[in-house]
């Protein structure tokens, strides 16, 4: 029997309504890009677009339409199901007089999605919508599988415990393998994979028409041409009779489904010893708490898998409702992470006052009181948000897109931002719809929406709202050093010049460059000092060319780009004798006199510097690794210059505590360690060693902590300019990571040319359905977790029977395989188009920078050649 159901989830009655919660979701694709996708949403009409006709809602840049990929993440909000119901029910509550055996998804929901892109060189842009995101849908290819990119991002989303599950695109194209691509999320991304649909191809070996459904026991065929609202429903009986394999095989999915979830919910178990030990008899509705309750227990143990053909308009209605029925509501994500002056835990606790009173010092007769007084303080705080991506408009100026974590943002409110220790006026409030926005007058916990206006807030800012002070002063202490945790910001790898074509356009350029790098981090800027060169520095090629486009055709600079060069480490061959200098200067009418004595040691190689143990240094010295340098610092005793003085016995000026010396001479040491003394490039693997004696190098009040920093500048700077006069320098190159997939047939002659013609060194081989080695470098012992072989997955009907047999039997040309190997980075500029000519359009790589390695006499010299210009 089956049901014809029309304008599913449009104009079918409902009995829940809008929920007042909000789930926000991620959209990952392919490294590629270019992923096809059906975004519908009401706000007055119903969008359908896809990236074939340049069309898609969230690429909406010229420069996205005109390459088919994702270069920014844009957000837009929108209920699912489309239509608000008219009658309030939280679906969450076991006590509703409504159908209790209804699922989540019957009630309208706000969803907050952010489209992020898929190609490496824009990882930043997945890491800030990452950051603020309480669930993620990964997208896949379902004729690619899992591709190294894929890796590289489910690994990001991992890390900050987000629950994730996957949509398996693209069915309907030919060679499509969803049990390949089953079978790839278990090896490559070290998790179970819940097969909750299973593909329907017309009598077994024909077209892709729709998908079973594994939790419902159902069978959803979309019409074919269609716009995907008319779809019918078959339930097991009726599906017996038109397709008995596709029956068959859905009981066999539900049997995996069930006793998967059984390892891990115990629930689950007692539901199935209900039913007679019947997988087929236990409700829907029981399976789809207990691949919930998985999913929010964050063990990325359990991955959901889903099926579809977006561009046909196939399984898109499904995984919409599995976003409200499997992905976490704000209330049910984990609790924020903050730090407020020492003391770091959750924004939870921080409200509940108990975090201010773990970070002080409280006697157990006091903590009562300070858990009072931290209880008040904390009642005042009206909202609590965090800036992840800041846009220049040309219509609206600077839109700051935040996520706001506790209370309500209410328009013209002062927030007070904490790392800059600024307020400034929020004068509008927005809804995103991609480039479309909508005005409100507030924006409440768990929403993501535009502030419009703010001068001076940056990507990772905590903003806060809090009443019964001056607006302009903020919160008072503790709470006005109150900050989320912050967005990491991965180093750049690739750099450019950018030269204005005349001085009066310099003004010009470095206003726009300030702009694009507010607006991308990710991006750097730096001067050459001794060409004075504008150098432009961000994650690789693609990215670099992106931010040309956008200063010469967004921003009419009138400037242009020069070669893209790598940049280069410098090392010393020798160590250096004690360097002492004394500063003696007044700066702006304030005299600072302090002294130092530093002297400098090459790290060997072969050392691993992060791992170096503070055993091997002097007891009571401080040391620090900051980029690949070690920095140590000494405070002598009077008595004896060789000899470190106790911490409670040291002769110090007031006004200079311990960490501010550390602090003055580090940040010294730094800044002479960033320009090398022979060819200008930051030092690397140098060991500076600083003596600071406070009977011979501290002069009163007139040692400040600017005095003691450029001491301690002078004094590294001399002790290199020492070290190289003895034994000159070195260059070394940075080394890359590399992670290349490409198909067997093509392995040869990739493996020739990164070893051969690129100077690389080959790691490891792998079948693609083995472990690979992924870019966060993930040990041998979380890749061998999963067992490959107790992986359900249904059979490919177009697979060879080889490899329907069995997945280690694959075709030998249409095998894939996984290249590791590390590379020098100099080599790897340009390297995709290479790449792509020597698989024919197949391989993809993804890269991540390993370390700095040193160069041989004969490649040092000609890099040497070619930055000055004597080799073309």
């Amino acid at each position: 029997m089956s049901t014809e159901v029309t304008e599913i989830h449009q104009d079918s009655p409902k009995n829940g309504i809008i929920h007042s919660m909000s789930k926000n979701r991620q959209v990952h694709r392919p490294s590629r890009g270019g992923s096809d996708k059906d975004e519908e949403y009401r706000h007055h009409r119903t969008y359908r677009c896809n990236v074939d006709d340049g069309s898609t809602v969230t690429d909406f840049l010229p420069a996205e339409r005109a390459r088919g990929i994702t270069i920014q993440s844009a957000a837009i909000t929108f209920h699912w199901p489309p239509h608000p119901p008219e009658t309030v029910r939280d679906t969450r509550n076991p006590t509703s007089t409504e159908n209790p055996t209804l699922p989540i998804s019957q009630a309208s929901h706000t969803i907050n999605l952010i489209d992020t892109p898929g190609h490496a060189d824009f990882t930043f842009e997945v890491l800030r919508s990452l950051r603020i995101l309480d669930g993620a849908v990964c997208i896949l290819d379902g004729v690619a599988g899992v591709e190294a990119q894929t890796e590289k991002v489910w690994h990001q989303a991992s890390n900050y415990h987000i629950p994730s599950i996957i949509y398996v695109n693209k069915l309907d194209r030919d060679g499509a393998t969803f049990g390949k691509t089953v079978k790839e999320v278990g090896s490559k991304l070290h998790g179970w994979p819940a097969v909750c649909q299973i593909p329907w191809w017309e009598g077994g070996k024909g077209q892709f028409i729709g998908v079973g459904d594994v939790v419902a026991l159902k069978a959803l065929r979309w019409t074919t041409g269609g716009d995907g609202k008319n779809v019918k429903v078959f339930d097991l009986n009726a599906l017996e009779s038109i397709e008995p394999k596709l029956a068959q095989e859905l009981r066999k999915a539900r049997a995996a489904l069930v006793e998967l979830l059984s390892e891990y919910d115990e629930e689950l178990v007692e539901k199935f010893l209900e039913h007679g030990e019947n997988h087929v008899a236990i409700p829907p509705t029981a399976i789809t708490e207990s691949l919930r309750r998985c999913l929010l227990r964050n063990t990325g143990k359990i991955i959901p898998v889903f099926a579809g053909a977006s561009f046909r308009n196939i399984g898109v209605q499904p995984i919409l409702d599995a976003i409200i029925d499997l992905l976490p509501d704000p209330t049910e994500a984990l609790d924020a992470e903050v730090s407020i002056g020492s003391a770091k835990g959750g924004l939870n606790r921080l409200i509940e006052g108990k975090l201010i009173v773990e970070g002080t010092d409280q006697s157990k007769a006091g903590a009562l009181r300070a858990h009072t007084q931290a209880v008040d303080l904390v009642r005042n705080l009206r909202a609590c948000a965090l800036a992840f991506k800041v846009v220049n408009d040309p219509r609206r100026g600077v839109l700051v897109y935040v996520r706001v974590y506790s209370g309500t943002i209410h328009r013209n409110v002062s927030l007070f931002n904490t790392n800059l220790h600024i307020s400034e006026r929020a004068p509008r409030l927005l809804k995103m719809y991609a480039s479309d926005a909508v005005e409100v007058q507030s924006i409440s916990a768990g929403q993501i929406g535009v502030i419009v206006g703010l001068r001076h807030a940056r990507t990772g800012d905590t903003l806060v709202s809090y009443a019964g002070t001056n607006p302009k002063a903020g919160p008072p202490a503790p709470l006005d050093s109150l900050q989320l945790r912050p967005i990491d910001i991965p180093p750049p790898v690739f750099f450019a010049s950018m030269e204005p074509h005349s001085l009066s356009e310099e003004k010009h350029l470095g206003e726009v460059l300030a702009i694009l790098l507010r607006e991308d981090p990710s991006l750097q800027v730096s001067i050459d000092p001794d060409s004075g060169q504008t150098l432009l520095s961000g994650m690789g090629e693609l990215h670099l060319e992106i931010a040309r486009d956008r200063l010469v055709e967004d921003f009419k600079a009138k400037a242009s780009m020069g070669k893209i060069e790598v940049g280069y480490r410098e090392y010393i061959r020798t160590s250096s004798p004690p360097e002492m200098v004394m500063f003696d200067r007044e700066t702006a009418g304030k005299k600072g006199k302090a002294g130092c004595t530093a002297s400098v040691v090459p790290l060997s190689t072969s050392a691993d510097i992060t791992s170096l143990s503070s055993s091997t240094l002097q007891e009571d010295a401080y040391s620090t690794l900051r980029d690949g340098n070690l920095i140590t610092i000494s405070i002598t005793s009077p008595d004896s210059a060789d000899t470190p003085c106790d911490v409670s016995t040291r002769p110090l000026p007031s006004h200079l505590s311990l960490s501010t010396i550390h602090t003055s001479l580090t940040n010294g040491a730094l800044a002479a360690l960033a320009r090398g003394p022979q060819h200008s490039f930051p030092l690397h693997s140098t060991h500076v060693k600083l003596t600071f004696d406070p009977a011979t190098h501290v002069f009163g009040a007139e040692t400040t902590s600017a005095a003691m920093s450029s001491a301690a500048r002078l004094a590294t700077q001399a002790a290199l300019k020492s070290a190289a006069a003895q034994g000159g320098t070195a260059l070394m190159e940075p080394v890359m990571n590399v992670i290349i997939s490409v198909d067997e047939a093509s392995l040869g002659a990739v493996v020739h040319d990164i070893s051969a013609s690129r100077g690389g060194h080959i790691i490891s081989l792998n079948d693609s359905g083995t472990s690979s080695m992924v870019a966060n470098n993930a040990t041998e012992a979380e890749a061998s977790v999963i067992d490959v072989r107790r992986i359900y997955a249904p059979p490919d009907p177009f697979a060879s029977p080889s490899v329907a047999g069995a997945e280690d039997q694959l075709d030998h040309n249409n095998r894939q395989r996984t290249i590791t190997a590390r590379v020098p980075l100099k080599e790897m500029v340009g390297y995709l188009k290479h790449l792509r000519s020597l698989t024919g359009g197949r391989g993809t790589f993804v890269m991540s920078v390993d370390r700095f390695e040193r160069m041989g006499a004969q490649r040092e010299k000609v890099v040497l050649q070619e930055m000055r210009g004597m080799v073309a």
